[in-house]
């Protein structure tokens, strides 16, 4: 038998017998690549360990602790819970079961309309693990349409997709032709694969976590399919360390603490995704838009206001009735047209622009604004303060030169990381989203153009970013910030988009040096994303204990005894007159019960003032998470918070 030549990650060369396969590969480089081996990457597309090698390729090693060795994991984790459904539920019929953060789903139909009961999740689990000890291997093979929809013929979804009427990613396979994997003797899924090469390996470090309904192709003229989640992960040490962390973010769920901490609510006479803030939400809110707008002034830009609705009209030019209608609200009929609650604040920072004749000297332009805007997102994705239908972005749109591009994209990227870390963030991720070419406009010159001017910008600054293929707006590609919050989550907040199209379609010109009329370039720039979004990814992140900058009390005090009321709202005043939030918690219950009181509510500092204070001029000092401290003067706790609370807001400037 002759030798194969196989290239390795680093470019060295390793002979192997023929026929031999992924698994033989890292057997040969050392046993503990073989014990942590998932899959192999063969010439750049993902394959089974069992699959033989070609002779010249260029092959890495795949392993369990690799993000895409994880995915498989999740993946073929999904395919143990399909042929546990069916195994208790007969006359279920399977969808789809793809991967997702942190775990997997599947969606089901089951017979009769009805749905599973939370006792399902619990006998589901155990006949998953007694798959997984059966040690059932994963065998790919292809076969013809016909045949696939033979084996199908109960599983209408199934169908649909080997039809070609659905587009699943997770079954894509070669015209013509259909990719089964079987776990033999009982099981056949329709997947594109690779898989963990057997139920036993790799597998079992799971929970099934929730059921809810999802639609058909996720379109509410579908039926209602069963949607299992569950999450899945390499070792039991890693999938604790996952509840650790979902039990922690349950305690900071941003909805629960706006309730208990009075922020702000959702009244169901609202309607859906529609928030009401309460004095004590709207004084942190303002403090945020208050250092947003001072950032903003220091940084070169000029305020605008802009009307909540607008004519058709103007969202025909924009491209929004053509690429985003699904996501704007129905159109209102008026006396001199159609009118649609704005979904962006982009087309009117355009007009602002083309009101009047510009010049060179005058760019690059940056516009401000807190604009409102109003999105149409369907009821089950509703999510708080995270997906809601009304909020107000920290828009701001920049018009520039050519020669200004890299520059301007530089110092927003800059901008935007200084103020995140004024919030207390200090782990940064970027993505770069390119082109959608089946929702998209412009040309792939213009495209190209402002791709690589986002990409050489993250480079400059050194952030690790990653490339979304396809995922970008449909007037230009953009660069998405994600901060890792207190518990190591992610979220994505900041966005700066490159657009070379919206001041085509506008017809937006400035006169340059030579005379001459030129279009401008536009950058698009949320900074928190949304104002609502960034406060509850701020609430969670400091688990409702904001810091004292931010926080709508920053100290409370409490008199011992009634007799000590007046020295204690001469406190308060003292530090309201420096500048402080506090108020006073009057004797009318015991000093116990008003201190667990105050510290329930998160609030940074407690005062307690008692005989010896009130002759003394001094305070009792009660720091959240800190020692009490006794006769302290009022001037060095001034001088405390001062230096606690207006220095960190200008830390990062």
């Amino acid at each position: 038998m002759s030798d194969i030549t196989i290239c390795l990650p680093d470019g060295s060369p390793k002979s192997l017998p023929e026929g031999s396969t992924g698994a033989d590969l890292a057997a040969s480089i050392g046993s503990r690549l073989a014990k942590a081996a998932v899959i192999v990457n063969v010439n750049g597309l993902e394959a089974d360990l069992r699959d033989p090698l070609p002779d010249g390729a260029t092959v890495a090693v795949i392993t369990s602790d690799h993000e895409r060795g994880l995915y498989t994991i999740r993946h073929s984790t999904a395919h143990v819970l399909a042929q546990a459904v069916l195994d208790l539920f007969p006359a279920a019929t399977f969808a789809i079961g793809p991967p997702v953060e942190n775990g997997f789903y599947y969606d089901f139909e089951l017979a009769d309309g009805a749905t599973f009961r939370p006792e399902d999740l619990d006998r589901l689990d155990a006949r998953m693990r007694e798959i997984i000890a059966e040690g059932q291997p994963f065998l790919r093979r292809e076969c013809s349409v016909e045949e696939g929809l033979q084996i199908f013929r109960n599983h209408r979804y199934k169908r649909e997709i080997i039809g070609g009427t659905v587009d699943d990613p997770m079954s894509a396979t070669e015209p013509g032709s259909v990719r089964l994997y079987e776990n033999p003797p009982r099981f056949v899924d329709l997947c594109r694969g690779p898989h963990v090469p057997a139920t036993n390996t790799f597998l079992g470090h799971f929970k099934l976590m929730r059921v809810a309904g999802a639609y058909w192709r996720g379109d509410e003229k579908q039926p209602m399919l069963q949607r299992i989640y569950g999450t899945a992960w390499a070792t039991r040490k890693e999938l604790d360390a996952y509840l650790t962390m979902l039990e922690e973010a349950a305690k900071r769920d941003h909805r629960r603490l706006a309730t208990e901490l009075d922020l702000l609510s959702f009244p169901a006479e609202l309607g859906g995704g529609l928030a009401v803030w309460h004095p004590k939400g709207a004084a942190v809110r303002k403090l945020i838009e208050d250092y947003s707008r001072a950032r903003h002034v220091g940084g070169g830009y000029e305020f605008v206001y802009t009307p909540h609705l607008a004519n058709g009209q103007l969202f025909e030019t924009s491209g929004h009735l053509d690429f985003y209608k699904d996501g704007m609200y129905p159109p209102m009929e008026m006396d001199n047209g159609v009118y649609y609650p704005k979904p962006m604040n982009c087309p009117m920072h355009c007009l602002i622009f083309r009101s009047r004749q510009r010049s060179y000297r005058e760019l690059p332009l940056r516009l401000f604004e807190l604009g409102t805007v109003y999105r149409y997102e369907r009821a089950g994705t509703l999510h708080g303060l995270m997906r809601i239908r009304g909020f107000t972005q920290d828009d701001s749109h920049i018009f520039c030169t050519a020669d200004q591009v890299a520059g301007e994209i530089k110092g927003l990227l800059k901008f935007v990381l200084s103020v995140l870390r004024a919030f207390g963030f200090d782990e940064f991720e970027a993505n770069l989203s390119t082109r959608n070419l089946d929702k998209s406009i412009g040309s792939d010159e213009v495209w190209a153009t402002a791709t690589e001017a986002l990409r050489a910008a993250v480079h400059a600054e050194g952030l690790p970013f990653a490339i979304k293929d396809g995922d970008a707006a449909f007037y230009g590609p953009k660069i998405d910030i994600d901060v890792r919050d207190a518990i190591g989550r992610k979220w994505q907040l900041s966005t700066i988009q490159l657009d070379l199209n919206l001041p085509e379609r506008f017809g937006l010109e400035y006169v340059g040096a030579d005379n001459q009329r030129h279009r401008p370039f536009m950058l698009h720039r949320a900074l928190f994303g949304s104002v609502e979004r960034f406060f509850g990814v701020l609430l969670e992140h400091y688990g409702g204990a904001l810091p004292a900058w931010l926080a709508p009390i920053q100290a409370r005090v409490l008199p011992v005894r009634a007799d000590h009321q007046a020295y204690a709202e001469s406190l308060r005043a003292a530090l309201a007159a420096a500048g402080f939030r506090t108020d006073v918690a009057e004797a009318d219950e015991p000093l116990g019960a008003r201190i667990r009181k105050a510290k329930m509510e998160k609030l940074p500092y407690v005062l307690v003032v008692g005989d010896d204070d009130v002759l003394a001029g001094t305070l009792g000092v009660n720091p959240r998470g800190g020692e009490v401290e006794r006769g302290v003067s009022l001037d060095t706790f001034i001088s405390r918070l001062r230096e606690e609370t207006i220095d960190a807001a200008n830390a990062a400037h």
